[in-house]
């Protein structure tokens, strides 16, 4: 696809750019403007540019030449609504008319052109939005649980860590060039919605009992998890770290990954691989050391932050009149009578706090939002004076309702089509963007992430509940098929002497109560049969589970991902191109398939 290819959108007229008050930003997009010109005029050499736009958050794309992606780094998934507005304008005027939820809650959007960028960024400035970090080998968006602040079950309100957190990493000059990208996530809970057990720095809310019988809240921080092609577990750097040392650690462990990464092979560069190069009891003591002394830097992070102290840290509560929602991969969920709003009120809706608000789940399909969705969220905002966070499952969730809210909310959902019942249900597949935009993509993941959730519907299977399925375009996780109850990851595939496109099926991942399990490879399926594969494992899994049973539990007792795989091999069989050639024509394509990999910008 080229630019003259897209779909063409009713743009709205550009309105002036407001002023950028955040010093930070401002300094970020006069040196993106300058560097921009040196590298059109020849000063600043190609790869020297190319490291700079990555550290700011844009990437080349698969098509090359001027079309660049712009990722929008957005903290523990806080959007306001004058950034939404301004995010619908920025897509609609210089991207193809939608944005991207992203499974680290950033934002991206897609074929903007280089020369345009400055204008975005100035845009998005103007509403407190950066792109810096958002990519390169940087301190990444800091994530953090959607529903932090709005769980019952939290034992810390994450929120202000995580506020903290990004605020003292963005452009800390520790985190600017290291070996290899640094992750850091929040979970407010055991139940990790936050996902911190795959990260390089994973933190998670508990307590401990002292000895006078008190229970004190603070953290468990895990070091060294990553996905890719060779997934890691995270591990406890210790039983528990006080609120008053959390900065402190984690810049602890920032430090020891950026004396340790190896520069010399990106491959093996990750904080995985440092403890693989030097065991975990070393990274562990070299940790603790740094942090044993990092009273005698000059910006020692050490004490409570200031944004703890201003918005406080205090969870939720937990409403004992009303019986709250269970969270976390898994869940079961019992959809309540056959009326569109019943059923997504029992699948989108979160109760259980003290303060009895309550929180509503804004399904975006394969995370994309248009302009106008992007428009009507912002006046959800506005109407229902509430809070929106983007969750790590790439939709939104709507925060602060009141009970009576509910209706009209779901109507004005409706309106915008974000009103499926899809939280942690089956139709709620994640998908990376795959090789519609990402040069290191092999397959379309997006349009195998369309075949299923049409097969799903079609089979009836759409809504099962606690069930999650996802999906790569390659090897590399983005879409972080590793923790999926069903996950894919995109292989070229050889049959009669031609190139086709495949997929790797694995089963059983998950990631909950600070513990996580990485699918098992059930068996390699043609792109044309994956979805067929689907639905025959979700058939299986609701004929056979118990009342209550989890995916993986159920796939263990019943012999694994080998066994359930033995009921799917005749779908592993490629015709000839003569009989069918949609096999060897990938989703969303005309053309014969080609595995093009290209520039590695989207795994950088």
């Amino acid at each position: 696809m080229t630019i003259l290819d897209l779909p063409t959108t009713s743009i709205a007229a550009v309105p002036a750019v407001a002023e950028v008050s955040d010093p930070g930003i401002r300094a970020d997009i006069d040196k993106f403007r300058s560097m921009l010109d040196g590298y059109r005029s020849g000063a600043v050499d190609e790869d020297v540019f190319r490291v700079f736009r990555l550290t700011n958050g844009i990437y080349g794309q698969r098509q090359g030449g001027e079309n660049h992606m712009v990722r929008v780094r957005v903290p523990y998934g806080a959007v306001t609504a004058e950034q939404l507005d301004t995010l619908a304008m920025v897509v609609e005027r210089y991207s193809r008319g939608w944005g991207h939820i992203t499974t680290r809650q950033n934002l991206q959007m897609h074929y903007v052109q280089l020369d345009q960028i400055p204008e975005v960024l100035e845009h998005l400035g103007s509403v407190g939005l950066t792109s810096r970090e958002a990519c390169g080998d940087t301190v990444r968006n800091v994530q953090g649980c959607h529903l932090a602040g709005a769980c019952p079950f939290e034992v810390l309100d994450i929120t202000a860590w995580a506020q903290a957190t990004n605020n003292y990493l963005l452009r800390n000059p520790i985190g600017q060039r290291l070996a290899r990208k640094f992750k850091i996530n929040f979970s407010g809970c055991e139940a990790d919605c936050g996902q911190a057990m795959f990260n390089d720095a994973g933190v998670i809310a508990v307590t401990r009992t002292l000895d006078d019988g008190t229970i004190e809240a603070g953290f468990r921080v895990y070091v060294a998890g990553g996905l890719g092609a060779n997934p890691h577990a995270a591990l406890a750097l210790e039983e528990f770290t006080p609120r008053e040392l959390l900065l402190a650690t984690i810049e602890s462990v920032l430090r020891v990954f950026e004396q340790t990464g190896n520069r010399d092979n990106k491959l093996r560069a990750r904080m995985k691989w440092v403890v693989d190069e030097l065991g975990f009891d070393e990274v562990q003591r070299r940790v603790l050391a740094q942090r044993h002394l990092l009273p005698a830097s000059s910006s020692w992070p050490g004490g409570i932050p200031a944004e703890v102290v201003m918005q406080g840290d205090a969870p939720a509560g937990c409403d004992q009149t009303v019986e709250a929602t269970a969270v976390g991969q898994g869940v079961s969920v019992a959809l309540g009578g056959n009326s569109p709003y019943g059923r997504w009120e029992a699948a989108n809706v979160v109760r259980g706090v003290a303060k009895s608000t309550v929180s509503a789940y804004a399904w975006c399909r394969l995370g994309d939002i248009t302009a106008d969705q992007f428009r009507g969220m912002a006046q959800i905002i506005r109407e229902f004076g509430v809070d929106v966070r983007v969750s790590n499952r790439q939709n939104f969730v709507v925060r602060d309702l009141d009970e009576a809210q509910l209706p009209t909310l779901y109507e004005r959902l409706v309106a915008l089509d974000m009103a499926a019942p899809g939280a942690e249900l089956s139709r709620d597949v994640v998908s990376c963007p795959g090789a519609d935009t990402c040069g290191l993509a092999v397959t379309q993941s997006r349009g195998l992430a369309d075949a299923i959730g049409e097969a799903l519907e079609a089979e009836g299977l759409a809504e099962v509940g606690g069930v999650r399925i996802n999906i790569s375009g390659c090897m590399n996780s983005c879409g972080q098929h590793h923790i999926g109850d069903i996950g894919f990851f995109g292989t070229e595939r050889r049959a009669h002497g031609e190139s086709a496109p495949g997929y790797q099926m694995l089963l059983g991942g998950y990631v909950g109560q600070e513990q996580i399990h990485f699918g098992d490879k059930a068996l390699r399926l043609p792109a044309k049969t994956a979805a067929e594969a689907t639905t025959r494992v979700l058939r299986r899994f609701v004929d056979e589970r118990t009342a209550g049973e989890a995916f993986r539990a159920w796939m263990e007792r019943v012999g694994g991902a080998r066994e359930i795989a033995k009921g799917l091999k005749d779908l592993d069989e490629f015709p000839a191109p003569d009989v069918d050639p949609s096999f060897y024509v990938d989703y969303d394509e005309t053309g014969p398939y080609v595995a093009d990999i290209g520039v590695s910008e989207c795994a950088t």
